[in-house]
């Protein structure tokens, strides 16, 4: 039976994460149950720095981004001896579960610690968008609105300049953030990892953008192309000169939207559900308007068709 959970946030962080600290925390105790803050995800787990939450805890926390509890990566947690003293830590607070908040990386390792007994429960606060079952990750809508405000203002700057805007955005594994924001600005060119790299075609359509505006945006996914090398070819070949911008570590920050708030209050509500029902080994996740619980396997599938499906909707509006 379980009597006290523990609540980390792993991996990058999250607009929204310390909204479903929240939610986690308070619906725990609501039921009955001890919450234990760990700090640093597993890295703070395998050094044994963990605290007791109570519902003054996460008080005034839901509209700050980032995580209070920290975040960190643990590559050697891959490693059993380095799970097996993870886990010495939790029994000595007595802690008999865990939920976990981050991406891909975190979701692994709370699967391997579910396969060495420790119940596990996992939310996606990602601004990536990468897991691939739900729809939609804690995070990402704060962090598409966030880059959509930055392209809008560079457009206005490239407009007066008669120039092409190259704006690079977070999301190596995963290119929905570069193609839902090439939809939400219109840019005439989106590349990523999904949907390849043609110079040919990227400059075909700049030339062709030439043709009736005085600026062209491209929208680029990290570590597809050299940017800079990109606006050499841009500014050589086509009517407009180019300039490169890399958006960085600005995309995470900020105050989480109202849809990330609610996103991941919802998701908090339900991994305690989901605990108490003996839904171990589970994620929770957003599909088609509902919030539900499957298995961390079953999410952790390829979510490429995703992307380019959206990637047709942004060819057809070019």
């Amino acid at each position: 039976m379980i009597k006290k959970i523990g609540v980390l946030t792993s991996g990058g962080d999250a607009p929204g994460m310390n909204a479903a600290i929240r939610a986690v925390t308070r619906t725990a105790i609501q039921n009955g149950l001890e919450v234990y803050g760990i700090h640093d995800g597993y890295l703070g787990m395998y050094e044994g720095r963990i605290e007791r939450l109570y519902r003054k805890s996460v008080s005034e926390k839901m509209g700050h981004g980032g995580t209070f509890l920290g975040t960190a990566r643990l590559n050697e947690f891959t490693e059993r001896e380095v799970r097996v003293a993870a886990i010495a830590n939790l029994e000595q607070y007595g802690i008999d579960a865990l939920v976990c908040i981050g991406g891909d990386g975190t979701y692994q390792g709370a699967l391997a610690l579910s396969q060495m007994g420790v119940p596990c429960v996992c939310l996606p606060g990602t601004i990536d968008n990468d897991i691939a079952g739900t729809d939609f990750t804690i995070g990402f809508d704060t962090a598409l609105n966030t880059v959509v405000e930055a392209v809008d203002k560079l457009r206005d700057t490239s407009n007066s300049h008669r120039r092409c805007s190259i704006i690079e955005v977070m999301g190596r594994n995963c290119g929905d953030l570069a193609v839902w924001t090439a939809i939400a600005v219109g840019a005439e060119v989106c590349i990523a990892k999904e949907t390849g790299f043609d110079l040919g075609d990227i400059l075909e359509n700049v030339s062709k953008a030439a043709q009736s505006k005085r600026h062209a945006i491209i929208i680029v996914a990290e570590n597809m192309v050299k940017i800079e090398e990109l606006a050499m070819q841009v500014t050589l070949n086509t009517p407009f000169e180019a300039r490169a911008t890399v958006l960085g570590h600005v995309q995470r920050g900020g105050s989480p939207s109202a849809r990330d708030r609610v996103l991941a209050s919802e998701m908090g509500v339900k991994s305690i559900e989901a605990l108490l029902n003996g839904d171990t080994h589970h994620c929770i996740c957003y599909r088609q308007g509902k919030i539900v619980s499957m298995p961390i396997e079953e999410a952790l599938g390829d979510d490429t068709q995703q992307v380019l499906d959206k990637f047709a909707v942004f060819k057809v509006l070019w």
